[in-house]
Order: C-alpha cells, then sequence, then structure tokens
C-alpha cells in the first residue's frame, strides 16, 4: 500500500430542515390547531483516530465527504429526520486543520474516540413550536440553519516514543528490525526507507516502548535533496532521538562527522522545538571496525563532533551492544511518562499539629 501522510479534502455537514406552517383538517372539527412539525438536524461530521489505519490514502482520492441534510417538518405533528451522521477513520495520530483559518479542529491521540469536525445544522421551528394561549393560529415558521463547512488539511504525525535519525545506509531500519518485530525493506543502496517504520521494542514484561523509523537524511534536504525533510514530522511526538551514525562507510571519502553535523543542521532548519528534544548519539557498524582501533576511531569521533551527550556503540547486524541501550531507553522514557511527583508545599499542609 502507499504510504499518504497528507491529504486535503472538503467536509461539509447537512443543512437543518424547514419548519412546516400546517393547520389540523379532520372532518367535524372546523377549527383545528397548528400541527406543523419541526425540521430535523443534519448529520454531522466526526473523526475517529483508528489504530488499524496507518496511512491517509483512503483521502488522497476521496476528496469531498457530505452528510445529508435533515428532512422538512410535516403536517400533523410530524418532525423531520435528521440527517446521518458520517464518521471518518482515521490513523491515530493525524492532525486535522482548517485550510482558510489555520485553526486546529481535531488532534486524533486516542482511539475510538470521536471528535466533531463539522456540526450539522439545526433543524427550522414549525408553527406548532410557537403555539401559546394567546396565539393560537401562528403562521410562523424557520428554515433550517445551515451546517458548518470546512477544507481541512490531513497531517499525520506518527506516535512513537523513540525515533531514528541517521544518513541513508545508517543501518537504521536494520537496528529497528534487530530490536522488534518491524520488518521494513533493507538493502545496500540509500533510500531503501520510503516511509515511516514502526517497532515495539519488549525490554522485559509490562516494559516495552515504540520506536520510529524514518527515511534518511542527506545535507540540503531542507532545500529538497534527497527526500526532503518532511518525514521529520513523524518525530515531533517521541520522547527521544537516537542519531545512528555509519561508523564504517563504504567510501573512505566520507567523514561521518561531517555528516552527523550535517543532520544536526538539517534538524535544526527543519524546527527548533525538534533540534531542543533529547538526542543520543548511537554509533552504528563497529563490527565492522578491527577491535584494536575501535576505541581511538570512537574517540577522535566523539571529540571532533565535540559531543557531551549519552554515547552508545553498537553493531545492528550483530546484535552488539544493543541492550545497555535498550534498557537506558526504558529508563528515560518510563521517566518522561511517569514523571515524579513533585514535593507537596508546607504552606497548604491542613494535618493537625504532630502527625507524620
Amino acid at each position: 500500500m502507499k504510504f499518504v501522510d497528507e491529504a486535503t479534502i472538503d467536509i461539509a455537514a447537512g443543512h437543518g430542515g424547514a419548519g412546516c406552517v400546517s393547520f389540523r383538517r379532520e372532518k367535524f372539527i372546523p377549527f383545528g390547531g397548528p400541527d406543523g412539525g419541526n425540521g430535523g438536524r443534519g448529520g454531522s461530521i466526526f473523526a475517529v483516530g483508528d489504530r488499524s489505519l496507518n496511512t491517509l490514502i483512503d483521502y488522497r482520492y476521496s476528496r469531498r465527504h457530505e452528510a445529508r441534510h435533515g428532512e422538512g417538518g410535516r403536517g400533523a405533528d410530524c418532525f423531520g429526520a435528521a440527517g446521518p451522521d458520517i464518521v471518518l477513520r482515521m490513523p491515530v495520530g493525524t492532525i486535522v486543520t482548517d485550510v482558510e483559518s489555520g485553526r486546529v479542529l481535531a488532534e486524533l491521540l486516542e482511539p475510538d474516540v470521536p471528535v466533531l469536525l463539522a456540526k450539522g445544522g439545526d433543524g427550522g421551528f414549525g408553527n406548532l413550536h410557537y403555539k401559546t394561549s394567546t396565539n393560537r393560529a401562528p403562521r410562523q415558521s424557520t428554515p433550517g440553519w445551515p451546517g458548518e463547512a470546512f477544507k481541512v488539511k490531513l497531517e499525520l504525525r506518527v506516535l512513537a516514543d523513540v525515533g531514528l535519525l541517521g544518513m541513508p545506509n545508517a543501518g537504521k531500519s536494520t537496528l529497528i528490525a534487530s530490536i522488534s518485530n518491524a520488518r521494513p525493506k533493507i538493502a545496500d543502496y540509500p533510500f531503501t526507507t520510503l516511509h515511516p517504520n514502526l517497532g515495539v521494542v519488549r525490554v522485559g514484561p509490562e516494559k516495552s516502548f515504540v520506536v520510529a523509523d524514518i527515511p534518511g537524511l542527506i545535507e540540503g534536504a531542507s532545500e529538497g535533496a534527497g527526500l526532503g525533510h518532511l518525514f521529520l514530522r513523524h518525530l515531533q511526538r517521541t520522547h527521544l532521538l537516537l542519531h545512528v551514525v555509519d561508523m564504517a562507510p563504504f567510501d573512505d571519502a566520507v567523514d561521518p562527522v561531517q555528516q552527523a553535523k550535517a543532520i544536526v543542521e538539517e534538524l535544526r532548519k527543519y524546527d527548533e522545538g525538534l533540534h531542543g528534544k533529547p538526542r543520543w548519539l548511537v554509533l552504528n557498524k563497529l563490527d565492522m571496525v578491527p577491535a584494536e582501533e575501535r576505541a581511538a576511531k570512537v574517540k577522535d569521533f566523539v571529540k571532533r563532533l565535540k559531543w557531551k551527550g549519552p554515547v552508545f556503540e553498537i553493531s545492528a547486524l550483530a546484535r552488539e551492544g544493543l541492550q545497555p541501550l535498550l534498557h537506558a531507553i526504558w529508563d528515560h522514557v518510563s521517566a518522561q511518562q511517569n514523571p515524579p511527583m513533585p514535593e507537596p508545599d508546607p504552606r497548604f499542609d491542613v494535618r493537625p499539629e504532630g502527625e507524620a
């Protein structure tokens, strides 16, 4: 299935039905009262997050979603039927934005929770509604109210705890395949990954986190080089970024330090908030470096990069050094998901004196 993470669609809720002006007409009842019913409500449009969906492909080709109008009221105290609602199922993590105003209409962060996008118009009042003790034969009614209509942009940002960042062929797909059940395409040419992949990593009983692998970045991605940098949106909800670096490039002229600096610069150009997220350095493919040269090469890399954060030395293919990395990630993610409770303010301690 083709991966689509952006789409623009038109949504229109139904109009309310018009109220009816009618009077009771029956044999032997010469002065029948008003019996015109109200119009029915127009159908509304809701969005619901669905965990079984992982792409917006359905909305690339289905661009117009319009709910039915409510029926008009009729005589004999008959109210019009309401128009049926429309439920649009989207991947969890989708953001729905009004194109004209830029206002966010919905952010689907939980599955199976309906969110109202466009409200259907209320039905108009029939003359039965206006009957009073002093107005026994009202002839007024109101038309139905119009439903809301928007041109909306759908943007999918996957929900993950950890994001993998790096150059093409840095070993990101191999890493996510080694630590989870994800099976991305892996090959020996750049840009093998064309869309984000998600994998669930299980560290222990009831200890798991989600990792997102995105297509590789290259220098100049912000200007459209390679696959661009729009896939970085899928890392904006993560708690931690893993910067994966190829320590054994095939071309000896390639400098891993310059590549790492280019990735950080592209991150900064895309979003300062994403650039400021916690980021760890993961030095990959060290099994291809002679054991006697490994420590010196790592030390030289960290020194030239002027890196002050955590550094992990791994080989995703040989599955070396993965356990310390996974346990460190779990400690960080669990701390983010369950922050420690703040110390109580002694000014608001209402316990009796002497009670601990």
